[in-house]
């Protein structure tokens, strides 16, 4: 396959802004954990209801990602992000404003649905508005943005809520993203450019509820399961998600058979490049999120430290992050699988180095303790996100790169949802028994297996790809 490259006099230029947008998503998904104690006192929620204060943003993000991809691909990129960013900057304002916490929620839930409407453009526009040389170095880009929103939510939340804004509590952290939405609206209208959408494809509608219904079932239960006790109802979902998701596939391939435009474009399914990259994905981005949410309880409550003193801890992940991106951006497409091996192997190390310290933490810990091992596992990161990114769209035809990149993102937020339920489970089943320093050690156990599974899936990769040329 072939991709489809269309200029524009200005792609830097329309990154900025598209990653401006992917920014406000990403930090979004972090920033609110650090709030929940002043969320839960000033609503009086129950904790039931702040679960879903989460829950429900990754809920309808999760389902939306890959529809609305495909809405790109036939309505027009730059208006399905425009639109996105502007309901994602509506919502934020009913959240900062909400007067209850059932108007939170549901506007929680409005903010999922713009990120899923804007997140895949970001990537698909990127991947047609740069010649194939420049790609390699706007994906680096592109893994810096999403590895510094992993960390710079739990920061810029302490900052928001130790300061207090304007007596507003924890209303800013929803409130900020307001001039940055009109910003990247007013800005995008001119600089991202308009690209040429397939206005003859039709909506798999049907598709569109199989995939929704089975997201739900695999995310849901792993959102409620864990804090419930794992009720047989959230085991029944899990297993229902198997036959379910068996449909939508079938669907799709019936009508790749019958000449029909498919929500998953059967052709992705036979691109190895494609499945062996959103496997890799799935695990990687599995590894991360619930790494930063229990390393916080870990210092925060377990260690007195304040929400600001606990973001600062993390900042040599991004250092780290930013490093290794800017390596892997000189390499542009060369040697795509074996930086990616190169990152997994340097996080694979940096796992297990954090988890020796966090499991036998030195006297009197400070912010800086722990910042050799988070550099360099954000070294590993940066390393790998750029080639990983290069190694599932490599291949893909710009007309549905929304799809691809909706696919990639779903299956990013699938694991980091089953990430942050292992990781917390296999964390607080130490927690009470043998206290922080076990729990952390026990869980970051999760981690030296997913980057020894990711080495283990590249170098399947790479034994059956010298098997073909012989």
């Amino acid at each position: 396959m072939t991709t489809e490259t269309q200029t524009t006099p200005n792609p830097w230029a329309a990154t900025v802004l598209l990653l401006m947008g992917n920014f406000m998503n990403l930090i979004d998904v972090s920033i609110v954990n650090v709030a929940l104690p002043s969320i839960r006192d000033s609503l009086q929620a129950s904790e039931t209801q702040i679960e879903w204060i989460s829950a429900a943003y990754v809920l309808t993000f999760a389902v939306g990602l890959l529809p609305c991809g495909r809405f790109g691909d036939k309505l027009g990129r730059r208006r399905l992000f425009l639109s996105g960013v502007s309901l994602f900057t509506l919502a934020s304002a009913f959240c900062g404003l909400a007067p209850n916490v059932e108007v939170l929620i549901a506007s929680r839930a409005l903010q999922g649905i713009g990120g899923a409407m804007m997140v895949p453009q970001v990537m698909a526009i990127m991947h047609v508005i740069f010649r194939p040389e420049e790609k390699a170095r706007a994906f680096a880009l592109a893994g810096v943005i999403i590895s510094l929103g992993a960390v710079t939510g739990p920061l810029l939340g302490g900052v928001l809520i130790t300061f207090d804004m304007g007596g507003l509590d924890w209303r800013p952290i929803f409130l900020v993203n307001l001039p940055f939405g009109i910003v990247v609206v007013l800005a995008g209208m001119r600089l991202i450019p308009r690209l040429n959408p397939d206005r003859t494809m039709r909506i798999d509608w049907p598709g569109v509820l199989l995939f929704g219904l089975t997201i739900t079932l695999v995310v849901l239960p792993v959102i409620e399961g864990p804090l419930l006790g794992w009720p047989a109802w959230s085991i029944a979902a899990l297993v229902s998600a198997l036959p379910v998701g068996a449909l939508f596939l079938r669907r799709q391939i019936g009508l790749e058979r019958r000449g029909q435009a498919q929500l998953l474009p059967v052709s992705l399914l036979h691109d190895r490049g494609f499945l062996s990259g959103i496997s890799i994905v799935m695990l990687h981005f599995s590894a991360i999120p619930g790494m930063f949410l229990v390393f916080a309880i870990y210092l925060q409550t377990g260690f007195g430290f304040t929400p600001l003193e606990s973001g600062l801890a993390t900042a040599p992940f991004p250092l780290g992050v930013m490093t290794g991106s800017w390596i892997t951006g000189r390499f542009g497409t060369k040697g795509i699988p074996w930086r990616i091996a190169t990152g997994a192997a340097i996080l694979l190390c940096g796992m297990t180095w954090f988890r020796m310290m966090t499991g036998q933490p030195p006297e009197g810990l400070q912010i800086w303790t722990f910042a050799p091992p988070l550099a360099v596992n954000g070294l590993g990161m940066g390393l790998a996100i750029s080639p990983l990114f290069q190694l599932v769209l490599r291949d893909v035809p710009g007309r549905i790169a929304g799809a691809a990149t909706g696919t990639m993102q779903a299956l990013q937020q699938v694991g980091a949802a089953i990430g942050i339920a292992i990781i917390s489970g296999l964390f607080f089943v130490r927690l009470q028994a043998q206290g922080y320093s076990e729990a952390m050690h026990h869980a970051l156990g999760y981690q030296i297996v997913v980057f020894a599974a990711i080495l283990t899936i590249l170098g399947l990769r790479a034994i059956a790809l010298r098997g073909r040329r012989t």
